[in-house]
């Protein structure tokens, strides 16, 4: 008994030594973390955001060390930072995310990653930067991007249709890779809706040859 005591005590202590190795590597990269994703959220239309990692000791240690990290933010350039949570709005949310996930690309070695609509809450100038960002990414990793957006499905690369056909007993979910002319079509119904116009046509050929 004494014998398990001695090495639960040695055990307790290595755990506490090397929670203390991981917070100083988290408060010595938390600064550059910081700034990363600050100027890649600055890039997506937030010029005056600001992005700050925060680390602080916890109460007690778990399996992820001994601190509470929380991600402060402002969109408007205040310095009254607040956990992002409670003062970004969805589209705010999405860009951050994006940011984040663009910083992560650039320094691990992840084989693929998947959005699933990351682009809610956005349209227009800030989706069409958005799809940019994820086309570079896109560069060095393999991403599936999931969007009801025309501005980041014409970005180049493939362009998958994913549909559901009901029948009897259900409804099964197909997926279809797009040719040229049915890429352009499945754009036109994006920008237009269910009424599809010459117009909506002609807009997607023009975001296509803009961005292949």
């Amino acid at each position: 008994r004494i014998a398990l005591e001695s090495e639960i005590a040695a055990l307790e202590q290595k755990k506490v030594s090397l929670a203390e190795v991981l917070s100083v590597k988290r408060r010595e990269g938390a600064p550059k973390l910081s700034k990363c994703i600050e100027e890649a959220v600055r890039s997506l239309e937030m010029p005056r955001a600001i992005f700050e990692v925060d680390v602080t000791p916890s109460e007690k240690l778990t399996n992820k060390g001994g601190d509470m990290l929380r991600f402060l933010f402002s969109a408007n350039g205040d310095s009254r930072l607040s956990d992002i949570s409670k003062v970004a709005s969805g589209g705010e949310l999405s860009r951050v995310m994006l940011a984040l996930k663009s910083v992560m690309a650039k320094i691990t070695t992840l084989p693929t990653m998947i959005f699933d609509e990351i682009d809610t809450g956005v349209s227009g100038k800030i989706a069409d930067r958005m799809g940019s960002m994820i086309g570079e990414m896109g560069e060095n990793m393999q991403i599936f991007s999931i969007t009801h957006l025309p501005q980041i499905a014409s970005k180049k690369g493939a362009h998958y249709l994913v549909y559901k056909e009901f029948v009897e007993g259900g409804a099964k979910t197909h997926i279809k890779p797009l040719n040229p002319q049915e890429r352009v079509m499945e754009l036109a119904r994006m920008l237009s809706g269910a009424d599809l116009t010459d117009a909506a046509v002609e807009n997607a050929k023009e975001l296509l040859k803009n961005n292949l």
